[in-house]
């Protein structure tokens, strides 16, 4: 893609792309990509399904919207879904499903043009880099010695980017005034919630398939200032780490990063921003607590999959045996797979804490009360449940930690 956009190159600014953004095959290909991420219905009722079964007419009729300047997006639904380990709730943002797949088209055009101008060390929403590549590369950090941490918190990250500054970003790399004006109607689009309508004054589209690449725009001038300025700097979208030798080196990153932040109408949270001695403190870093002497998964995200299980082994479900291990061996597999790296201690007391709930479940079902005990650790024993299906943590661990050392 990048190779037929540099046809439109002049003076290191794209100018011709809005034909790309709105060619035939381009927009089939983010119909395609919209239609397998399935989602919700935006305000407008259409779903995936209803829009899948008209895809030509549908991507016929903004072609030439898109062609002849009559396209505008329609207001983002919001949503509020349950926030993970507490009783709140959070905002989710829907557009409607022919926005996200403009959207797609045109993040398609866009992101070969700015990804080659990403820091090396960014990793959030980028083709072939993800969690465990800033992980690897925070670890890394760590053993060659890089042990006083500055953990920064940017507040309300993607709600609070000055559209104006993105703006002008944007047109350091783009002069297409059609693309440009698209990008900005994103920006400008509307919020529904209930019946009330308004358009955010600051901050990227809540739900809007463009919206991470622009955070990444946004950021990318601090991750070349700091290593510019010879610190190490890991970043997964809002969430980065600097890595120092020393306390001073640390304390020069984080007030680098204050100046730059407070010039850019950012704000770093007070209490969630802090330097650590990674040798004696733990910080968190994508989900993971790092530091100290093990690999944990934070707090939060161990409640979440525990609260997960415990609604899923109430005593008084009907599931078969079987079918129980099997609905909770889909969870433990994707939790596993992103806490991998985690200290072997975690699998081994998370299997140990679900084997009793079940064995609570079996105990009630022949009629007896209270908490598993001795008897019914031999006559329900670990290979029992293996041989049901349940996936075991530990197992798995240590299947990964042979296949790494291979």
């Amino acid at each position: 893609m990048l190779t037929t956009l540099e046809q439109g190159v002049r003076g290191g600014r794209w100018h011709t792309l809005i034909d790309k953004v709105f060619s035939p095959s381009n927009l089939w290909i983010a119909a395609g990509q919209v239609i397998g991420n399935q989602g919700a219905a935006g305000v407008d009722r259409q779903t995936v399904e209803h829009f899948r079964a008209n895809r030509q007419q549908e991507l016929d009729r903004l072609h030439e919207q898109l062609r002849t300047n009559r396209y505008h997006p329609q207001a983002v639904k919001r949503v509020w879904i349950p926030k993970p380990g507490s009783q709140e709730q959070r905002p989710l943002g829907v557009p409607t499903v022919r926005d996200r797949v403009v959207q797609t088209a045109l993040l398609q055009v866009l992101e070969p043009i700015f990804d080659i101008t990403f820091a090396e060390h960014s990793y959030g929403f980028r083709h072939g880099r993800g969690c465990h590549h800033a992980l690897e590369r925070v670890e890394e950090l760590l053993v060659a010695g890089n042990v006083f941490v500055v953990d920064a918190d940017l507040k309300s990250y993607f709600d609070t980017i000055p559209k104006s500054r993105l703006m002008a970003r944007i047109r350091e790399k783009v002069s297409d005034s059609r693309v440009l004006r698209l990008v900005e109607m994103y920006l400008e689009q509307g919020v529904m919630d209930g019946l009330r309508e308004w358009t955010p004054e600051k901050g990227t589209p809540q739900g809007a398939v463009l919206s991470p690449l622009l955070a990444n725009i946004y950021l990318n001038p601090l991750d070349h200032l700091l290593d510019e300025a010879g610190f190490a700097m890991v970043r997964y979208a809002d969430d980065f780490v600097i890595l120092c030798r020393s306390r001073e080196d640390a304390d020069r990153a984080l007030e680098l990063v204050q100046r730059w932040v407070e010039e850019n109408e950012l704000t770093l949270h007070p209490t969630k921003t802090r330097i650590v001695d990674a040798r004696t403190e733990n910080f968190e870093f994508l989900g993971y607590h790092l530091g100290g002497k093990l690999r944990l998964p934070r707090a939060k995200s161990l409640k979440k999959l525990k609260d997960t299980v415990r609604e899923k082994t109430k005593r008084t479900n009907g599931h078969s045996l079987p079918c129980l291990c099997a609905r909770l061996s889909s969870q433990l597999r994707g939790w596993f797979t992103y806490f991998r790296h985690c200290h072997w201690s975690i699998f081994h007391d998370l299997d140990g804490w679900i084997r009793t709930r079940l064995r609570a479940i079996l105990r009630k079902r022949t009629k007896r009360r209270g908490r598993p005990r001795g008897l019914d650790l031999r006559r329900w024993t670990n290979r029992f449940f293996d041989e049901q299906g349940l996936y075991s943590l530990q197992t798995a661990h240590v299947r990964f930690v042979q296949s790494s050392r291979r």
